[in-house]
């Protein structure tokens, strides 16, 4: 089945017309080492002109790979919890950070995390909080700032700028690969109907178009059908409204 792009190049080009931009981010998932993958994932962040924020695992982060980002300026080492292991209960959906320990406990692994990194990438290092599996407590999310986070980050649309007092809410909003079918791409033309209808909602005002719109990619599995269709989604952004947006803290959204 072929894919249409013509609505979401309707909507781009009406963003143009329109003189609007779209800030535009890349989120990469669960890296701990240099691998194949995260070679072509840094070659193409440089061939678009788009950087990647790196969910670096703390528990499983090598020297290796901080010795690896030392040599691009595409990639931004972000904390990914801290062991990418799931607490939850048999059943449940799968969370390192939600509500299934006690809190001291959990803010322990995230402080944890923080400082690892920080002494693995020195300054390189951003303090956005990516919980795996996009999920965390309430609960926790408060105790963030307090570590030195400031910033959180995880999947859909945000309904407000900011998650606690001093820790911006910067999401995800499109993630190319069907988890629970094939782990192959979603079919094409469901994400481009997708953008599009997220792009249109933040062009009418419907949703908040200050917070940066973000890829979500995980290299480790991704397959040639995944890195063709990430590729091609954003080279077409990158070609119309979208602008590159990274994180700074001196200026956050």
């Amino acid at each position: 089945m072929s894919t249409d792009w013509a609505a979401l190049d309707q909507e781009l080009q009406t963003w143009v017309d329109q003189g609007l931009t779209l800030p535009l981010w890349w989120r990469d998932d669960d890296a701990i080492a240099p691998t194949a993958e995260l070679d072509q994932l840094t070659t193409l962040s440089t061939k678009l002109g788009l950087p990647v924020h790196l969910a670096v695992i703390p528990k499983g982060a090598t020297k290796a790979l901080a010795d690896y980002l030392t040599e691009t300026t595409q990639l931004i080492p972000v904390v990914h919890g801290w062991g990418h292991l799931s607490h939850a209960p048999k059943g449940e959906k799968k969370a390192e950070f939600g509500a299934h320990r006690p809190v001291d406990e959990i803010v322990k692994d995230a402080s944890q995390g923080l400082r690892d990194l920080q002494k693995l990438f020195g300054p390189e290092l951003v303090p956005m909080f990516v919980p795996p599996w996009n999920r965390i407590a309430a609960d926790v999310v408060q105790e963030l700032p307090g570590l030195g986070f400031t910033a959180l980050s995880t999947f859909t649309p945000r309904t407000a700028q900011l998650a606690a007092e001093g820790l911006a809410q910067i999401n995800t909003h499109l993630d190319p690969i069907h988890w629970k079918g094939s782990r192959s791409v979603v079919p094409p033309q469901q994400l481009l109907d997708q953008v599009t209808k997220q792009l249109n909602a933040r062009r009418l005002g419907q949703a908040d178009n200050t917070e940066p719109y973000g890829i979500l990619t995980h290299h480790l599995v991704h397959d040639a059908e995944i890195w063709r269709f990430t590729e091609a989604l954003i080279a077409r952004l990158m070609a119309g409204p979208a602008r590159p947006w990274t994180f700074d803290t001196r200026n956050l959204i």
